[in-house]
């Protein structure tokens, strides 16, 4: 019964789930990119549609270098944001920028065309919502472009209304443009915006709309922002608000550009009629209509389409390091919580106790259990219900707190009736890079099981985990550069662990990776992360995943009996050694197979400082302790509280057996406990040679042939 549960709950998956989890891994992000975000410097989110359908070549490919060229200048990171081959970059390298610039086949690429371009594997440049959606997964608050798209004329009849519109509504982005294109519906542009919930504002003197050509369009803007600094107090108190919406900064053309004003609007007007007798529609239709204003103009709106393009990149630079600079002034931002980061690194207590870290998800647990054979679902049944803190990286760092250390645990709250409830819980622990997020819910979890303990539903809402992000970890960068051992969560984003594994690989810090379930194994396994890990606790069906995502070959059924699990598993494991110093797999009521380089007659537990020496590999099987379903209380904290009580005797230079004894003691203490992790654990009590009434069997030992 020691692990039926949580080897339930964890239970075996399909190979589509692993495809599905590389399909996760769709981004590569610029390295000049990546540092700035880390190191919380100002990064501008520029997009590739003016590049591959917004001018001809090579005036294309030298207007994105100057306007890249003038973010610099201003002391912002540029990040132009396109496809290449069915890969997301942000950030793009001069080659890059060449191929799109020259490509003849790259398409225009919307919220509606991602999925298609990315799948099929194709090239294109990213549109003002396709630029939204991928800066703000990318963690870049501000964008600029020329201008955006709007409600078509005659729009209220041909329902033509941009996608830039609706993505304004639901992505919390910047945007500096210069305005809405004259060809549009200025004016149910605006209305549109409204209803969106979109907060539009003038940048400058003036309260006039622009109309990109034009500084006037008729219109007048709800705001004015006349400063860096006015536009940077809009951008951050709109994202501290969690509204989840943008909002659209309209920069007027350069004076010098708009004395060509008018006579562009002339030749919009002819331009705008020639498509109309010509049937050309669509998504067409702009790209006409500025060739053929160009042609009409003999290049004169082409170079006041580039000086205002200069133009905004200045003004939105300047808005991101004004932004940054607010950050910095108010103690970092995470996720709109623009109070919570520097006060959390500034009370880190570096005698706290040790200098591990654990990094994960904080669940607030609700445990209903029957008391009858069978559930009937419809109807209520009777049981016993009750309420605990619980997390996977919560548990792991409760556990080794009440063992003897007291790792820094970074993870994230709301600010909601649970977070007060979980810090009150959680005082014995080091709590002080905890983020509380406004507008963010605590993760919560219920499970109903049965009265034998088994799993029957499961219910999370556990969307908080992912503002676990790369930026705000990053503030602890020094910790882990010095760490003896990082601890990762499964629930965290994928580029969390990234970021992790590449300090860690660097500074030769031990990573212990626990993939909290079958889904989310695949994570580290996605890149070359996984390299840098030198242990991880699967299970079966986790395992599989893992070597899936590794595109090895995996049995089509987990094997059932214990002569089936050692035929199978040390083979799964054995890729994985070639990097990783142990592979701790968990069996379910088998028990645990630890697998590494063999020492002694059992596995070496101890972190080594290079990669493994040609040398014999093994697997070492533990039993389970038997725990009756009438004696289990909780099983939602056995296998962490295993995990934990590990990594205490690898730390404490234990041999092997006292190791995986520690484990197995410390899980069963929490099964016959209300709490996932039993409040009455000590070092004293999971001691293997403290007096124990504990028989202990003795672990067999299998060769992993190399």
């Amino acid at each position: 019964m020691l692990w039926r549960l949580s080897a339930f709950i964890r239970r075996c998956i399909t190979s589509s789930s692993s495809r599905h989890c590389k399909k996760d891994s769709l981004f590569t992000i610029h390295p000049n990119v990546k540092e700035a975000l880390a190191d919380h410097r100002p990064v501008v989110a520029l997009e590739s549609t003016i590049i591959t359908h917004g001018m001809p070549y090579p005036l294309n490919l030298s207007t994105a270098k100057e306007v890249e060229a003038i973010v610099r200048a201003e002391g912002a990171i540029p990040a132009t944001i396109g496809i290449i081959e069915g890969r997301i970059h942000v950030g793009l390298s001069s080659d890059e920028l060449d191929f799109l610039a020259q490509s003849k086949t790259a398409l225009k690429v919307s919220r509606r065309d991602l999925p298609y371009v990315i799948s099929k594997g194709l090239s294109g440049g990213t549109t003002v919502s396709g630029t939204m959606i991928v800066a703000h997964k990318a963690g870049i608050p501000v964008f600029v472009t020329g201008g955006i798209g709007g409600v078509h004329r005659d729009g209220e009849n041909s329902l033509d209304v941009s996608a830039d519109l609706t993505e304004l509504g639901r992505t919390p982005i910047a945007v500096v443009s210069a305005g809405v294109k004259s060809i549009l519906d200025i004016g149910r542009t605006l209305e549109f915006l409204e209803t969106q919930g979109v907060c539009v504002a003038t940048y400058g003197d003036s309260k006039s709309f622009p109309a990109f050509f034009s500084r006037q369009s008729g219109f007048t803007s709800p705001y004015v922002v006349s400063s860096p600094q006015e536009a940077a107090d809009l951008i951050g108190n709109t994202l501290s608000l969690g509204l989840k919406s943008g909002l659209l900064l309209a920069v007027p053309i350069p004076e010098g550009h708009a004395a060509t004003g008018q006579l562009i609007e002339d030749a919009i007007q002819a331009a705008v009629t020639e498509a109309s007798s010509k049937g050309v529609t669509g998504r067409d239709v702009t790209p006409f209509i500025l060739q053929r204003v160009n042609e009409l103009t003999k290049g004169k709106s082409l170079q006041a389409n580039i000086g205002l393009i200069h133009n905004n990149a200045k003004v939105g630079s300047r808005i991101a390091c004004a932004l940054s600079k607010r950050k910095e002034k108010n103690g970092g931002n995470f996720r709109g919580d623009s109070k919570t980061q520097k006060s959390m690194a500034q009370r880190m207590d570096s005698k706290a106790g040790s200098d591990m870290i654990v990094i994960g998800g904080i669940n607030v647990d609700f445990i209903a259990k029957g008391t009858t054979k069978k559930l009937v679902f419809g109807q209520t049944n009777p049981g016993s219900v009750c309420q605990s803190f619980g997390g996977v990286g919560r548990n792991i760092a409760d556990c080794l707190s009440r063992l003897g250390y007291k790792p820094l645990f970074i993870s994230a709250i709301g600010k909601d009736s649970h977070s007060d409830g979980v810090l009150n819980y959680c005082k014995h622990m080091n709590t002080s890079a905890i983020a509380r997020l406004q507008d963010q819910r605590t993760a919560t979890y219920c499970a109903v099981i049965t009265e034998s303990g088994e799993l029957s539903l499961g219910l999370g809402d556990m969307d908080i985990h992912q503002q676990i992000q790369e930026q705000y970890v990053s503030q602890f960068k020094d910790q882990l550069a010095s760490a003896s051992l990082v601890v990762l969560d499964g629930n965290i984003p994928v580029s969390t662990i990234d970021y992790v594994c590449r300090i860690a690989k660097k500074h030769a810090v031990p990573v212990w990776f626990e993939p909290t379930d079958a889904d989310k194994a695949c994570k580290p396994f996605l890149s070359e992360s996984w390299k840098a890990l030198s242990y991880t606790s699967p299970n079966l069906a986790e395992l599989c995943t893992m070597n899936q995502t590794l595109d090895l070959p995996t049995p089509t059924e987990l094997p059932r009996s214990l002569e089936d699990v050692l035929g199978c598993v040390p083979a799964l494991c054995r890729p994985l050694l070639e990097h990783l110093q142990c592979v701790v797999v968990t069996l379910g009521s088998l028990g645990v197979l630890v697998c590494g380089e063999h020492e002694a007659g059992t596995v070496n537990l101890q972190p080594r400082k290079q990669n493994r020496q040609k040398g014999r590999l093994c697997a070492v099987h533990y039993p389970a302790l038997a725990v009756s379903s009438k004696e289990t209380v909780n099983v939602s904290g056995a296998g962490d509280s295993f995990a934990g009580a590990m990594m205490v005797g690898i730390l404490q230079g234990m041999e092997t057996d006292s190791c995986v004894r520690m484990g197995l003691l410390a899980a069963r203490t929490s099964l016959l406990s209300p709490h996932p992790i039993d409040p009455s654990l000590t070092a004293d009590v999971i001691h293997p040679d403290k007096s124990h009434s504990q028989p202990w069997s003795k672990p067999t030992c299998v060769w992993i042939e190399d």
